[in-house]
């Protein structure tokens, strides 16, 4: 599920890699779903279908990483888009004598998203969803585990954290000077 997640360019090295129907095709050919048989073709539709499951998936753990920019509003679409992805995309439930397991309950590119939506279940049923976070920092937005010991993680790494915070620092610093510009403007 991360790996999906994590298929959007950013500003650093990372490309677009639901660009085209070459790029979904490759990057299915990388990743394995259990029990899902491969998609023998893309079509740009499913290009678009994977960027918006995508793109939905990352603002759902935009939400866990409490990101201001994230609304309540973005947050109830992404979900509906989830949820209509789970309505074309069947899970099934694999059980034998040592495990309980969820899979994708088709084959192909459907079978993939399936196969993303079992992962996020499994995790959401472990008790573990709410660790699965996105970078809040804005050109990142890389999912991640958050390990720390109360959840309270909200970026990828401490290089991601350093330049959030200096983003803001600078903010701060625009807005002052820009309301000490006004003040004196004001009272001339």
């Amino acid at each position: 599920m991360l790996a999906f997640a994590n298929t959007h360019a950013d500003a650093g090295d990372r490309v677009e890699r639901f660009a085209d129907t070459e790029g979904l095709t490759t990057w299915l050919g990388e990743v394995a779903w259990g029990g899902a048989e491969p998609a023998r073709t893309v079509a740009d539709s499913d290009v678009v279908e994977a960027r918006e499951l995508r793109d939905a998936l990352v603002t759902v753990l935009l939400s866990h990483s409490n990101d201001p920019a994230t609304s309540d509003p973005a947050v109830r679409s992404a979900e509906a888009i989830l949820e209509r992805a789970g309505d074309r995309c069947p899970v099934a439930v694999r059980l034998s004598g040592a495990e309980a397991r969820l899979g994708p309950g088709c084959g192909g590119v459907a079978g993939a998203f399936a196969g993303v939506l079992a992962a996020a279940t499994e995790l959401a049923l472990s008790g573990q969803w709410a660790r699965i976070k996105a970078c809040r920092n804005e050109p990142c937005h890389f999912a991640f585990f958050d390990r720390s010991k109360n959840t309270s993680a909200g970026y990828c790494s401490t290089q991601c954290s350093s330049q959030a915070s200096m983003r803001a620092y600078r903010a701060r610093k625009k807005d002052a000077l820009a309301g000490g510009t006004s003040k004196h403007t004001d009272n001339t």
